[in-house]
């Protein structure tokens, strides 16, 4: 008699189980339920696209100290003062460029 009550017992158990499962997960499936769930991942995509951007803007502006370092930029010239640094300025004047566009290139 115990025997067959435990068992009995074990199989409502495991029925309810099965049964909270089941019910959960076709709550989950519910049209309201896919909708709140694709804008909550819609939110914590739009944060993360948010956080992202900023990340790129503080490299960008990281970028251009270090490249306005090296160039020597840095300093706030006078309104009278428009050449590169020495360096630069002669560089520049000793390059010579010269350009070959083919029709490969152009597109």
């Amino acid at each position: 008699m115990f025997r067959r009550t435990f068992w009995f017992t074990t199989g409502v158990a495991a029925g309810v189980w099965a049964t909270t499962k089941v019910n959960r997960k076709l709550a989950k499936l519910t049209p309201e339920s896919l909708a709140l769930q694709a804008a909550d991942r819609a939110v914590v995509a739009g944060r993360r696209v948010k956080l992202f951007a900023l990340d790129v803007r503080d490299g960008m502006a990281h970028r251009e100290a270090a490249l306005k370092d090296a160039l020597g930029l840095t300093a706030v010239p006078g309104p009278d003062h428009r050449e590169l640094p020495e360096q630069r300025r002669l560089a520049a004047l000793e390059q010579q460029h010269t350009y070959h566009f083919t029709r490969n290139e152009d597109h």
